[in-house]
């Protein structure tokens, strides 16, 4: 069995591959254009196995996806490329219109036309796992329900909007075209390799480093956290064994507002890297984002009853094992910082804030 992943030297996308190689004889083809969150360190541990292929290739480039499909002959496509960060599509949503929906189209018609000229046998086996995010349902305000398979889409920003339209997309080819399409749609990751602008991790070096740790308004958002292990294991099970045509809610069950998850931050810090100074000092509310959405909850009881996922940490577990990761990790924040990030990243103290 061969995948191919697209995003592969993202943050949830090297987490896939890291879990394909380490736990199973498949290969693996990663195609990924390395902008400034795809950084081929995260895959330090797998890139010398002969079962993994590396294509720095764009998905927007039909011409050169249709060589990595003919060349690789890929049985499964995950296909996490993508912009993803909220701030950055509010000041400059070109690139995410590009990316999310045009890439994702293109992508689409490539796969189309490779699934077409398949023998029967390998059409049948033939699957496209489409990853996508539970921000494309919009805010679910103080209301106690939890988004579900059936919630209708109200996207908030630009990025959240882009990935709905490339979710239109993927369900539009399969039931104009046939093509085996999966949809997931994934609460909020966190874990080792996170790209250092994302909110758990800023705020692990923004502490180390004595700097302030900004809060949006009251801090009182929610979000559900997914460690990205238990994230790639979920993808795994569901393009191995998910109904085509159907979709899955990935979620953690681990609601928390951003102040409860900074608090805990401070908390592991005080313990595991003390200061003069409790790191909770550092904690300063800022001005709100635009068009902030209050709440997100995922339901993921269909993956658990038809597929039998479960996530394996909890939100102490993880957030644990992500500090710790990052406190032993810090030259690999410092490399992947040091590239074009910081001639790119939106303000110079951050501005992904909880």
């Amino acid at each position: 069995m061969k995948y191919l992943v697209t995003g592969g030297a993202g943050f949830i996308g090297s987490a896939v591959i890291r879990h394909i190689i380490l736990n199973t004889d498949c290969q693996v083809v990663n195609v990924d254009k390395l902008t400034y969150a795809g950084h081929l360190e995260s895959l330090r541990d797998v890139s010398s196995e002969p079962r993994y292929f590396f294509e720095e290739v764009d998905i927007c480039d039909e011409d050169k996806m249709h060589q990595v499909f003919r060349c690789h002959q890929p049985d499964r496509v995950l296909h996490l490329a993508a912009e993803s960060h909220v701030d950055r599509s509010i000041d400059g949503p070109k690139n995410f219109i590009e990316t999310n929906i045009v890439g994702t189209y293109r992508l689409l018609e490539v796969a189309r036309r490779y699934w077409m000229e398949m023998s029967r046998e390998r059409r049948n086996c033939f699957r496209f796992l489409h990853v996508s995010t539970d921000e494309v349902f919009g805010d679910l305000g103080n209301v106690k329900a939890r988004f579900s398979e059936e919630t209708r889409y109200a996207p908030s920003s630009p990025y959240a909007a882009s990935k709905a339209g490339a979710d239109h997309l993927v369900r539009a080819w399969r039931r104009t075209f046939g093509l085996p399409v999966i949809v997931t749609n994934c609460s909020n990751n966190y874990g080792p390799y996170h790209f250092p602008e994302k909110m758990i991790p800023l705020m692990i070096l923004n502490a180390l480093e004595g700097k302030p740790l900004p809060l949006y308004g009251n801090g009182l958002q929610v979000r559900d956290w997914l460690y990205v292990e238990d994230h790639a294991r979920a993808l795994c099970k569901v393009i191995e064994h998910g109904m085509v045509g159907e979709t899955y809610n990935v979620g953690g069950c681990c609601e928390k507002t951003n102040a409860e998850v900074v608090r805990a931050l401070c908390n592991l810090l005080d313990e595991l890297q003390p200061r003069e100074k409790s790191y909770h000092t550092l904690i300063t509310h800022v001005a709100d984002r635009p068009g902030h959405d209050q709440r997100y909850a995922i339901d993921p009881g269909k993956i658990s009853r038809e597929l039998g996922w479960e996530p394996m940490e909890s939100f102490e577990t993880g957030l644990r094992k992500t500090v710790i990761w990052f406190l032993n990790n810090l030259s690999w924040c410092r490399q992947v910082q040091a590239h074009n990030y910081q001639r790119t990243r939106l303000g110079t103290t951050g501005r992904e804030v909880a």
